[in-house]
């Protein structure tokens, strides 16, 4: 327990730099809170005190604005920043040092028991309000954007934006980049850009084919007349 204590200070100060002490993160971080509240919640829930760790679950969402069902299984280095609005489902599976930011939803779309959650691998950043929907996949060293609503499977190292999400790949480690989910590409402003540059290059030709015409010399019938 206190290395796990341990780890998720350590991971506060690489990934908050408002992280000013120790002690500030023990009084002052509703996520830090609500992953010790999910701890003990989860142990309940795998002894078959279920009750009990969903009451544990309710006062920890009331005290933090998180909520975390406890039969979410949730892997090491997991940080949620500022917390406010997050929601994780039941049959959530989180992997090792995941990201959220505040009001992201872990979701599900169907009635049915059994598997109906978001897992996401390893090294995934979820930017603030997002919505992960359904038993999909987000692959290892994806980012998901600020808004975004997924409800496909995501591939590694990718990024997703938009509503829907649209995958745009990427290589490399998402932590290269030190922003976190900054830089994020817009697919749709990438495409109004390009009309855009077309548009003007269209009109670039019209107006040079304008003064082509201008300086070029009437023919001698047009001039007389016949």
């Amino acid at each position: 327990m206190f290395r796990s204590i341990r780890n998720d200070i350590k991971v506060i100060f690489e990934r908050d730099p408002a992280a000013q002490s120790v002690l500030e993160i023990f009084l002052c971080y509703p996520g830090f809170h609500a992953v010790r509240f999910h701890h003990l919640a989860h142990w309940l829930w795998t002894h078959d005190l279920r009750v009990l760790a969903r009451f544990l679950s309710h006062i920890s969402r009331t005290l933090t604005g998180i909520e975390i069902h406890p039969g979410a299984t949730i892997g090491e280095g997991f940080f949620i920043d500022h917390g406010m609005g997050v929601v994780i489902g039941e049959t959530a599976e989180i992997g090792n040092n995941v990201t959220l930011y505040h009001g992201v939803t872990l979701g599900g779309t169907s009635w049915n028991k059994g598997k109906r959650h978001p897992t996401l691998e390893d090294n995934v950043i979820v930017g603030t309000g997002a919505a992960i929907l359904g038993a999909i996949r987000i692959g290892h060293d994806s980012k998901i954007g600020s808004g975004s609503v997924v409800n496909r499977e995501v591939p590694p190292n990718s990024t997703v934006v938009g509503i829907p999400g649209r995958v745009v790949y990427r290589e490399g480690n998402v932590y290269n980049d030190p922003t976190g989910v900054g830089g994020t590409p817009d697919p749709e402003g990438k495409a109004i850009k390009c009309l855009t540059e077309q548009i003007f290059a269209l009109e670039k030709r019209v107006e040079e084919l304008s003064k082509r015409l201008e300086e070029t010399p009437l023919p001698a019938e047009a001039r007389t007349g016949t």
